[in-house]
């Protein structure tokens, strides 16, 4: 699997950009400063504790999601300003597009030797993005790492060369290539959607922390409606970029009042993909 810098290689987007077209996959190192990495690390858990309490630990336990943290900008808005990494909006405007969207913002904490993982979702091979386009690139993954990835504590499997192709490859296919992808924390695994993948199990001694983002382009659904969840002070406040990938400008209008707005006021904007 390719990995390049983003620091001492100025051809790293065009390496990653081929690799992830052929390959499915890559990693682009030095991405997260060590600072960042511990801020972001301590959010987390700060999001985490506030989930718990919010939605219960028994209720995210049954739906396989233990170690999973969804929308944790409503709970710290730091995690918006992870939207404005300069690595990660050249990967999607080379990949998807300039109008895209975040389809999601996923924190995963994947506990150490957690025998109750291997029956979430995460666990078993699957695609981000489960529609053959005949090649057409209309989602991209963006996992940001905050622990070194390994093969001993779970770093994502991934079979290569399985994106944008219409069927399930056979599980003893998957079994066979499954590669883990490891890297040092700060890095950024960009992978197609549609690339078959699994998260390993995490047979260290403690946890492995990292947040996956989706890009999509802006006409799909996102899996969340991050501009009502967050609300529009919130949203209207981050820059125009932030906005964009937030929905802001795909919003979908509830009256005629809306409807018949000046082109400029529009909830949904011309010129969206």
């Amino acid at each position: 699997m390719l990995a390049v810098s983003a620091k001492s290689d100025p051809d790293w987007l065009l390496k990653t950009s081929q690799a992830t077209r052929y390959e499915g996959c890559a990693v682009v190192l030095d991405v997260l400063a060590p600072e960042l990495i511990e801020r972001t690390r301590a959010a987390m858990y700060g999001v985490q504790a506030q989930i718990h309490e919010a939605i219960g630990i028994d209720r995210l336990s049954r739906a396989g999601e233990g170690g999973v943290l969804r929308l944790m900008p409503r709970y710290d808005p730091f995690f918006l300003e992870l939207l404005e990494l300069a690595e990660m909006l050249a990967v999607v405007d080379e990949l998807v597009s300039d109008t895209a969207i975040l389809h999601l913002q996923n924190g995963f904490i994947l506990p150490p030797r957690d025998a109750a993982g291997s029956k979430s979702f995460q666990r078993t091979f699957h695609r981000d993005f489960p529609r053959h386009l005949d090649g057409y690139m209309a989602s991209l993954n963006v996992m940001l790492t905050l622990d070194e990835f390994t093969r001993l504590n779970g770093g994502t499997l991934v079979a290569p060369g399985t994106h944008q192709r219409p069927e399930r490859p056979a599980q003893t296919y998957l079994d066979s290539v499954a590669t883990a992808v490891e890297c040092p924390a700060g890095a950024m695994i960009v992978f197609d959607s549609t690339l078959w993948h699994a998260a390993g199990a995490n047979l260290s001694d403690r946890d492995r922390v990292a947040i996956n983002h989706q890009f999509t382009r802006s006409f799909f659904k996102q899996q969340i409606d991050y501009v009502r969840a967050l609300g529009d002070e919130l949203v209207s406040s981050r820059p125009p970029r932030v906005q964009q990938l937030l929905g802001w400008y795909t919003r979908v209008v509830t009256s005629l009042d809306e409807y018949y707005r000046p082109a400029e006021q529009r909830l949904y904007r011309a010129g969206q993909g």
